[in-house]
């Protein structure tokens, strides 16, 4: 009786599983997440397509960095001007505010915070050791109380502020403590592959055990407690300080007097929508990973798909953006010249024998001055020159693949100066026009911060390609 009662409940589990399931038939999984097909704001088409990288005139340094190679690129999203001074403003202020809830004590969330705000950028061990590593948590409904006369509360915000003197009211906004703005992330990297018994990453006594005895790597040891294990080899961990650095204009420039930019470019208002610059490469990539959580967390919130990530161009999307479909042109206006018929400038750079204002500006212009390329993004030559995510080597175009090529590596603090290039494109703002062509590439330093450079987004884009903006070398299907 009993065998039969087991059959008879057998049969009925695989008759309920077969109508579950569309009736025994193949039709996918319903239950997807919503997506939401929405430009990102600030941000253009780039069309897939094909071209010929590197092509262009004379080599006027004989640098031997351009030469051709047909490439072919994915379609992608790409900021219209670079990242302006108050774009990047609203990073530096999430990183004071997160900073400041911490100091306060703000981090002790509800479940309901958890669901509704997200997790912080950072994570904190346990009390106990071996105990799980558990993310910090902060209710961003929450007031911060700047004006306080609370001793306790001014006491706790006092690290965010330069200690001028010893009481507080010396402690003023804009005296601020730029080496506490320290962002903590967490990222993936697939290519730079790191082995936790590596002793010459972690040292050879890096070890540390769970709970149950497993022995774990380096990495393994400072995960967070949300990713799995399998992964732990590819979590890189960084904690960058992303306050731009405001010295630059007296560091890049000697006997010179540039201190009234130094004081005003990226505090006074009316520089909010130039180009940041005084940002590394290292903060570049930051502020990437820092838009990307702020605009997964919100589309989680919202029961949508996560979009795919923020990065940094690499040179061959930037080179293909920079074109605007322009096959051969020098410039991304399309024409040979570096003024129009009337005779005006066509970007901003060092035009003549070195004469800074003759296009109008003597540094930096705001975003958008001048005319966009046929793709519709501004100020891909001059203005300031923009990180791209390649690593910088001259024999790169020869090894590269010609499908999205990307010469990536990110260099440890130990590493020799070469390996820790970048590559730059556009030219800037002070470089004569060879610098502002679109084939013409040079290097920064990935820790280094210079007036004259900058940086945009892009985003993949993994649709299919649009029709009605699509590139006359693309196909579609």
């Amino acid at each position: 009786m009993k065998k039969l009662a087991l059959l008879l409940g057998l049969i009925l589990i695989l008759f309920a599983g077969c109508k579950n399931t569309g009736e025994g038939q193949l039709v996918g999984v319903k239950d997807r997440p919503k997506f939401l097909d929405l430009e990102p704001y600030g941000m253009v088409y780039i069309p897939e397509g094909h071209y010929l990288m590197g092509v262009g005139d004379q080599d006027v340094p004989y640098a031997n960095t351009n030469q051709s190679k047909n490439v072919s690129i994915k379609a992608f999203w790409m900021d219209e001007t670079e990242i302006t001074n108050n774009e990047y403003r609203q990073f530096v202020y999430w990183v004071r505010d997160s900073i400041a809830h911490i100091l306060l004590g703000e981090s002790e969330a509800t479940e309901e915070d958890r669901r509704n705000v997200g997790h912080f950028a950072t994570y904190t061990k346990g009390d106990q050791e071996g105990e799980e590593i558990e993310p910090r948590l902060i209710n961003w409904n929450a007031k911060i109380p700047w004006d306080s006369q609370n001793e306790e509360v001014q006491a706790a915000l006092s690290p965010l502020f330069a200690k001028v003197n010893t009481r507080f009211y010396h402690y003023r906004s804009r005296n601020i403590n730029a080496s506490a703005y320290n962002y903590e992330y967490w990222t993936i990297d697939y290519r730079n592959y790191v082995d936790p018994e590596d002793p010459n990453i972690f040292g050879a006594s890096y070890k540390e055990f769970d709970k149950d005895g497993h022995e774990y790597g380096g990495m393994y040891a400072n995960r967070p407690s949300s990713v799995s294990q399998t992964l732990d080899r590819f979590i890189r961990r960084e904690v960058i300080n992303i306050y731009p650095d405001t010295l630059c204009w007296v560091h890049d420039f000697t006997y010179s007097y540039n201190e009234p930019m130094l004081l005003n470019y990226f505090d006074n208002v009316q520089f909010d929508n130039y180009p940041v610059v005084g940002v590394s490469w290292q903060q570049s990539k930051a502020f990437t990973y820092w838009r990307t959580h702020l605009r997964n967390n919100w589309l989680a919130s919202n029961e949508y798909a996560w979009e795919h990530d923020f990065r940094l161009p690499n040179e061959g999307e930037w080179e293909w953006a920079a074109r605007g479909d322009q096959a051969t042109s020098p410039y991304p206006w399309g024409g040979p010249y570096t003024t129009n018929k009337n005779g005006c400038y066509l970007s901003n750079f060092k035009p003549m024998r070195g004469d800074y204002t003759a296009d109008g500006n003597l540094y930096p212009s705001i975003v958008a001055h001048y005319n966009p390329n046929d793709f519709g993004l501004f100020d891909m030559s001059g203005n300031v020159a923009e990180w791209c995510e390649d690593a910088f080597d001259k024999s790169a175009i020869n090894f590269t693949h010609d499908l999205n090529p990307q010469y990536s590596y990110y260099a440890k603090k130990n590493d020799p100066m070469e390996k820790k290039r970048k590559v730059i494109r556009g030219g800037s703002w002070k470089d004569v026009s060879y610098y502002t062509t679109v084939y013409a590439k040079t290097y920064e330093y990935q820790d280094t911060c210079k007036s004259y450079v900058g940086f945009r987004c892009v985003q993949s884009y993994m649709g299919r390609n649009r029709g009605d903006n699509t590139s006359k070398s693309s196909h579609i299907y």
